[in-house]
């Protein structure tokens, strides 16, 4: 029998009361233009056992007022948030609010302007309760430039730099990822245990741009063992407006890189981590700050 639209919301909403196995989150500053495109992608998976929390940054736009509208037809399963002030926070201590509100097994993040696959929660979910002992799970992102009939590039995605379809014991893909030879997890792509945030914390609410992300995946992989996956599980659109697009422009990746490195640094040392990630953190510093001081230098000598 097919379900009409209405029908199938009702059956949705109809469980709202128990406890639901996946939170998603999405933090949103006037994206109004993909937000639906971000949430249908939510609404459509194939596993339906999920809430939506869509964090309010402060948007001015119509943002707060799409979600409202899928708070009518999906009563219980999303939900709009906001921060005490409804002022700007920035991504960081967006995620962080939503955490707060999560009541899921597994969290999963997707930005207002990106898209997940029809089958990623259902298949994400699937490796997670296959080891019990996983605290992530990520896999390929597809770097979207064909959502735009202009572009001029095609779709493609990055190497995940290490042999797909595996199960990794911390800090081996740290380590790789401070040398830049793997994949960061995006944050649209993972899947993680809820007990991680809880055991290791959120996302670091300083960081409003670039690195917000790996403030905690990279204590996620310093610490608990991770599935990756060669399965494409996300898309992420490229556009002028993104966060890192308009860092590349202002020439800040650098900088962000090196305040990203010292803060990890500080943050492994509160939490006892080992000589092995401690050293590869003063590694990887210790290079990045003489790179940066000898370009300095360069830039000095030729006014």
């Amino acid at each position: 029998m097919k379900l009409t639209f209405g029908a199938w919301c009702y059956a949705m909403a109809d469980n709202s009361g128990a406890q639901p196995r996946v939170t998603a989150i999405i933090v949103v500053f006037n994206g109004e233009r993909y937000l639906r495109e971000a949430v249908d992608s939510i609404v459509g998976q194939s596993f339906v056992d999920w809430e939506l929390l869509v964090v309010d940054d402060g948007s001015t736009d119509q943002s707060s007022a799409i979600i409202r509208g899928y708070e009518q037809r999906l009563p219980g399963k999303v939900r709009l948030l906001s921060h005490h002030d409804n002022r700007n926070h920035g991504i960081s201590a967006s995620r962080n609010r939503g955490l707060a509100e999560a009541r899921g097994a597994y969290v999963a993040f997707l930005d207002a302007d990106d898209t997940w696959l029809p089958e990623k929660l259902s298949e994400q979910v699937s490796i997670m309760e296959s080891d019990p002992a996983l605290g992530m799970v990520y896999g390929r992102t597809l770097i979207w430039h064909s959502w735009d009939e202009a572009a001029d590039c095609a779709d493609f995605h990055y190497p995940l730099g290490v042999e797909p379809d595996a199960r990794y014991e911390p800090p081996v893909l740290l380590e790789l990822l401070l040398q830049n030879e793997v994949q960061t997890p995006t944050t649209c792509n993972a899947l993680m245990r809820s007990s991680l945030f809880a055991t290791l914390g959120g996302f670091e609410n300083s960081f409003r741009l670039m690195f917000e992300d790996q403030t905690f995946f990279a204590k996620a992989l310093a610490f608990a063992p991770v599935y990756v996956s060669g399965r494409i599980w996300a898309r992420y659109r490229q556009h002028a407006e993104s966060c890192s697009v308009a860092s590349a422009r202002a020439g800040a990746d650098e900088a962000a890189r090196i305040a990203f490195l010292k803060w990890l640094n500080g943050v492994m040392a509160d939490q006892g981590a080992s000589f092995r990630i401690r050293s590869a953190i003063w590694k990887v510093l210790a290079r990045e700050t003489w790179k940066a001081n000898k370009r300095s230098i360069k830039r000095r000598l030729q006014r």
